[in-house]
């Protein structure tokens, strides 16, 4: 039986695209090898957001190289969007790779392993979704659904839009069946993909009504029997509105928890990376969240350094982050990406000892709010969907609550299993408790 080895970079979105290939793979009768050595056919699903990923990625492909001329006959195989924004290059530069695909052509890769082809193929025109295609899930009882692909928007830093094109949203109904297949399968959490996920059916005919926009495609999978936790990753801003915000107070499975990126807290830069919304349009959506939902555990994401950004401007972001008081946020040190109108800046750029002491200043603050938000939960018994076992304790169960806050805690419930587990401490990052029904016995 043949073998084949994935690694993926990136977001949620490559790892929804992974599960599609590996199920896809083994369709054909192919199983996953442990090690990259042990395959004949090595894959990488790559990301082209951040320079790190870049560098990570070829760094694991030289590894690929050395591979392939110990065994000629390897296929090696780039996906995903750092291939999309090479295209052709991605031969030139690494002859040793037998094909490339961007995210829109998953299915081709399956193409090119059954083919009698011996030259190397390219894949880079956006053919459909993938959710016809069969799944591997990490864990059963997880599923990610890919409700839309490619942006609208045209963020000054972002290279998503000529990587993943324009946006284009699935029917309804197509996203309804798969998310019923999903709970007949054991799914109990469903994660909703998009670039930009509340702008969801702009581009879909309005049939007899209006045309099906977020909300109300929340309040249909809300109404599948058997899923618990609904999710979803990422917003805009500019597009949160009303009834998505009061979906999470009204609608039973929709989780109390929003990820909404802020960027920066000046608005002078936000209009530099043409976000479309200033800061005090930001503040009125926080403000609008926290009336409908005052639980919430809200997140973020903030790029720090961008060309022309000031103190002053730093402080404005410092600023919000106090006003928020976020339970998390994934923080960011700006990187040009070739291809985008940031990347084209010439003045104002921050140097780069500056832009480390301001994520220092900028992660201290984060962290001590996080701090704070967390301790809301001590005390409090929690229903935590269990993951698996921890990662720092092997004798703990590692699991999530509705918030998103990971716990890990003693107890004797299985991985898929909701249980509820009493918080008796917190940190930044993690909870930790007891689950009840042990709490109970040891009394």
């Amino acid at each position: 039986m043949k073998r084949y080895h994935l690694t993926t970079f990136g977001c949620q979105m490559n790892e929804h695209d992974s599960e599609r290939m590996k199920g896809m793979l083994e369709s054909l009768g192919y199983s996953e090898a442990p090690e990259r050595s042990e395959a004949d056919v090595i894959l990488f699903n790559t990301c082209s957001i951040r320079e790190t990923a870049d560098r990570r990625f070829i760094s694991h492909l030289g590894e690929a190289k050395r591979l392939k001329r110990e065994q000629p006959e390897r296929v090696i195989g780039v996906g995903g969007c750092w291939a999309q924004s090479l295209k052709d290059e991605v031969f030139a530069r690494f002859p040793f790779v037998d094909v490339a695909f961007g995210p829109g052509q998953v299915n081709r890769l399956a193409e090119f392993l059954t083919s009698d082809s011996l030259t190397a193929q390219g894949y880079f025109e956006f053919e459909g979704f993938t959710g016809h295609l069969p799944a591997r899930r990490e864990r059963t009882f997880q599923g990610w659904l890919q409700i839309s692909v490619g942006c609208n928007c045209a963020c000054s830093y972002c290279i998503v839009p000529s990587t993943r094109g324009r946006e284009v949203s699935r029917p309804p109904q197509e996203l309804v069946a798969e998310v019923q297949a999903m709970a007949a399968d054991g799914v109990r959490e469903v994660t909703l993909l998009g670039q930009n996920v509340n702008s969801y059916g702009r581009d879909l005919p309005r049939g007899d009504g209006e045309r099906p926009g977020f909300a109300s495609l929340l309040g249909m999978l809300d109404e599948i029997e058997g899923i618990e936790r609904i999710r979803y990753t990422s917003p805009h801003p500019k597009d949160m509105r009303e009834d998505v915000i009061r979906a999470h107070s009204e609608l039973q499975s929709v989780c109390e928890h929003i990820h909404l990126p802020l960027q920066s807290g000046s608005s002078r830069i936000l209009k530099a990376m043409r976000r479309t919304y200033d800061r005090e349009r930001y503040l009125s959506r926080v403000a609008m969240i926290r009336e409908h939902v005052p639980d919430v555990a809200l997140t973020t994401d903030i790029i720090v350094g961008f060309p022309g950004e000031s103190e002053e401007d730093f402080q404005q972001t410092l600023d919000v982050v106090e006003q928020v008081s976020y339970d998390s946020a994934f923080t960011f040190v700006f990187s040009p990406r070739r291809g985008t109108e940031a990347a084209e800046i010439g003045e104002g750029i921050v140097a780069h000892p500056v832009k480390v002491e301001r994520m220092e200043r900028l992660v201290e603050a984060v962290q001590r709010h996080a701090k704070e938000r967390a301790q809301r939960f001590v005390g409090r018994t929690v229903e935590v969907l269990v993951e698996g076992t921890s990662r720092t304790d092997p004798d703990r169960l590692r699991g999530r609550t509705r918030h998103n806050k990971v716990v890990n805690f003693a107890g004797l419930a299985a991985p898929g299993e909701l249980t509820d587990v009493e918080i008796l401490s917190a940190t930044s990052q993690t909870l930790r408790g007891e689950e009840r029904l042990l709490a109970r016995t040891a009394v």
